[in-house]
């Protein structure tokens, strides 16, 4: 079961959240033999996805831990099916449905969606996230009254869904009685769509609309969904107008959303925006303190450090590095001290020198805007492609160096005296107080990510 659950801790440092749970979830070892790993699935497509989409990850993190392993076999054993018949000793396992994975995040309430493992108790302050948090706690005093909507946004692996999480908890705590619901943008589309086909669009409006506290995670991914954005337009009206809470959280800030309606754009405005930023050396400590004594595991003040100086930018990457320390704890059982922690941490922190090219660039603008890769390289005027574009020639000009000319070519452009304007133009745009626009360092980070 060790062996299991370090071999997913590392998984989950390279997946995403949904990725994680709808592969791993219900996955187990029972059985090792001749160096022959045998893991239990509950069905025919998870054994398929795994064996396909992540058998070489799943080997080659199963080796890191033991090097004697020279394969895995999945068995298909659904959770209500006996053990027995499979011919799987009783010792090797008990019974998989009380033996699920032991990840706080399938312990979500079904009902609101809220997971039990985000409070504010665990929730570590400094200045990059004071603001946000003193809102959130406002809201929760005053649910409907105080900074509706709020709005949080911030880069990947910040805490916006802790936040959002505990805000969710707190006003069930303060507010036993009122109906909260957290939702992903991705599950309320799919609610849409589903909704949509079978022809029950007016339930679901109906059913959101009970709602005292919507809280929705990130909203940027409605960008380009007309007929969502359009339908959220009128829950998130309704709920408004009726002294309801709205709690929203982006990658972004409202206005830098791209392909939102200007309806909703105002109306994210329209309350308390708090951003997220990055957490400094002090607050990485702490973070990286709490957990370990949530965890039982006291590590030094030298091991602590190392990582908090040498992973700065990523909380969820924090806590990955902790998750590793401990489970190579648990399963050798013996003390680390700091060389052996820089091996274990060595393909977290030590990574080569980032670098960008042309494809990446492009890549990158097309997907923060939400375009086709034609409608970049197109002779349109529309604003929503022109723009693009212009930030696409400054930003090859900027990084890669290319000329004038060359960059004129590739957008097919005679006169290269386009590209000299677009770069003059936008290079005003990013730095019009000195400093690059917030717009600037949400592309730039997409190239070298």
């Amino acid at each position: 079961e060790e062996l299991w659950q370090a071999v997913l801790a590392q998984i989950q440092l390279n997946t995403s959240q949904a990725s994680f749970i709808t592969w791993f979830k219900n996955t187990k070892i029972i059985d090792k033999k001749d160096g022959v790993i045998c893991v239990s699935v509950p069905n025919n497509f998870t054994k398929e996805w795994l064996e396909n989409k992540y058998n070489k990850i799943i080997l080659k993190t199963l080796q890191m831990f033991n090097k004697e392993i020279k394969n895995i076999q999945y068995n298909v054993v659904p959770l209500n099916t006996p053990l027995k018949p499979l011919g799987i000793k009783k010792n090797l396992i008990k019974d998989i449905k009380e033996e699920q994975l032991k990840f706080d995040q399938f312990k979500i309430d079904k009902k609101s969606g809220l997971n039990p493992q985000y409070t504010f108790d665990t929730f570590i302050v400094g200045s990059f996230n004071e603001l946000a948090h003193a809102a959130a706690l406002a809201v929760c005093e005053n649910p409907g009254t105080t900074y509706n909507p709020m709005f949080v946004y911030g880069g990947v692996g910040l805490g916006k869904t802790h936040i959002l999480q505990a805000i969710g908890q707190k006003i069930k705590e303060n507010f036993p009685d009122k109906n909260i619901k957290y939702v992903s943008s991705e599950k309320f589309t799919s609610d849409i769509l589903t909704s949509i086909r079978a022809q029950k669009i007016a339930e679901l409006k109906t059913l959101y609309k009970q709602f005292d506290v919507l809280i929705v995670d990130d909203i940027q991914f409605l960008a380009g969904k007309e007929k969502t954005q359009e339908e959220f337009f009128h829950i998130f009206n309704t709920l408004y107008e009726e002294g309801k809470q709205i709690v929203l959280s982006s990658d972004r800030s409202p206005k830098t959303i791209p392909h939102l309606e200007e309806r909703l754009r105002s109306r994210f405005e329209g309350g308390m925006i708090s951003d997220i930023g990055i957490p400094d050396f002090e607050t990485r400590v702490a973070i990286l303190k709490s957990k370990s004594q949530l965890q039982g595991v006291d590590f030094s003040d030298e091991i602590i450090n190392y990582i908090a100086l040498n992973i700065k930018t990523n909380i969820r990457e924090l806590e990955g590095a902790l998750n590793k320390l401990i489970n190579y704890l648990k399963l050798k059982k013996q003390n680390l001290d700091i060389e052996i922690v820089k091996d274990l941490l060595k393909n977290l922190i030590i990574s080569p020198k980032k670098i960008t090219n042309f494809k990446k660039i492009i890549k990158s603008i097309i997907n923060f805007y939400g375009l086709k890769e034609k409608d970049l390289f197109s002779s349109s005027r529309k604003k929503e492609f022109v723009r693009p574009r212009q930030i696409a020639m400054y930003f090859l000009r900027k990084e890669l160096k290319c000329s004038y000319s060359f960059i004129a070519q590739k957008f097919n452009k005679k006169d290269h005296t386009t590209v000299i304007y677009a770069c003059e133009k936008i290079a005003k745009e990013f730095y019009n107080d000195g400093s690059p626009s917030e717009e600037f360092d949400l592309i730039y980070k997409q190239f070298y990510n």
